[in-house]
């Protein structure tokens, strides 16, 4: 047995999976420092998990077993995870944008399994851009807090 075959995890790679953990830490991070629900050991086993299942999946692809099949059951199940982390209280829905942080960190775990970790992690750079992007808009102008977003902020400081 050589050294070779120990720390081989076939149909993964350490790449990938580094590439995983380190997607799910950037967007992690971002949201633990918010005080938000999906912090970075949520993120970072989110994307890991979905990597695992879709490169599972595609390792083991025949032309009875589709690939595409997993991908939409994992969306499924991202859904009902990020449908737990969503409240409804006096009328205000929050947490929808952890929802679709959920969903957007499958979805860069799939794409470490289709394209590539670098590609996900552009597009990880790019989520915590969105995310940390508009709350700076919102701060600077008002045409962002009005609606729902006001009564949120009044809600939260008086909750």
């Amino acid at each position: 047995m050589n050294i070779e075959s120990i720390f081989s995890i076939d149909p993964f790679d350490w790449w990938h999976i580094g590439a995983s953990i380190l997607c799910g830490a950037i967007i992690g991070l971002e949201r633990q420092l918010r005080g938000k629900p999906v912090g970075i050991r949520t993120s970072a086993l989110i994307v890991l998990g979905t990597y695992m299942f879709i490169t599972s999946s595609m390792s083991i692809s025949t032309d009875v077993s589709d690939p595409s099949r997993i991908i939409g059951q994992v969306v499924t199940g991202i859904g009902f995870l990020g449908a737990g982390v969503m409240l409804a209280k006096d009328g205000i829905v929050v947490g929808v944008t952890s929802a679709a942080t959920i969903w957007a960190l499958a979805a860069v775990g799939v794409c470490i399994s289709v394209n590539g970790g670098w590609v996900a992690v552009k597009l990880s750079i790019l989520v915590v851009g969105i995310l940390w992007g508009v709350d700076i808009l919102e701060e600077y102008s008002s045409a962002f807090t009005r609606g729902v977003h006001t009564r949120y902020k009044y809600w939260r400081r008086n909750g």
